[in-house]
């Protein structure tokens, strides 16, 4: 091969062979690229696997959001003081009457009652992307803009597993902590 024709390419990498002009023409002189019957199943089971794994993927990385809208429900519900709201939210909540006078004390306290939109400003999961059940307390700082932040823990229950789906279930709420405080 010359020293001209390797310039021309760009590269080392040698010609397609039998004298061919182009990767297509190699191709057509080889007799083509062929979908067999055997070709097509192989490359239809690695969709089918392909696709499988997508779906259970994005179902088990859903979970993270149906946790945070689940909390921000809640979090919106005592913003505007809705303690049936708020215990409709927690389960078990209105069989422990420590959790329901939470729950009141929190609905009724001037410091979380808030007008307007809430916002999540942080939510830090030790049950995040778990693959198997597993309970924690969620730390949640929220706010309504132009309001002081608040920090509140969250009773987080999740069920199931990686192939059958997360379920995710509040159990408790606490009273506002210090900002810089953990769960």
């Amino acid at each position: 091969m010359a020293a001209n024709e390797t310039h021309e390419r760009g590269s080392d990498a040698p010609a397609p062979a039998m004298g061919a002009s182009s990767p297509s023409e190699y191709w057509r002189r080889r007799g083509g690229f062929r979908f067999t019957p055997k070709r097509v199943a192989i490359l239809a089971a690695g969709l089918v696997v392909f696709l499988g794994v997508s779906l259970l993927l994005a179902r088990f990385l859903q979970t993270e959001n149906v946790e945070r809208d689940d909390d921000l429900e809640l979090i919106q519900a005592q913003a505007r003081g809705n303690v049936p709201k708020m215990l409709d939210l927690l389960d078990g909540c209105r069989q422990r009457p420590a959790c329901v006078a939470t729950v009141k004390a929190d609905a009724a306290s001037p410091r979380l009652l808030r007008k307007g939109h809430v916002k999540i400003l942080e939510l830090t999961s030790p049950t995040a992307y778990s693959l198997t059940g597993a309970t924690g307390q969620t730390r949640l700082a929220w706010t309504v803009v132009g309001e002081d932040p608040v920090v509140q823990c969250i009773e987080v229950k999740r069920t199931g597993n990686f192939l059958s789906g997360m379920h995710v279930t509040l159990t408790g709420l606490s009273k506002p902590i210090e900002n810089e405080a953990d769960c």
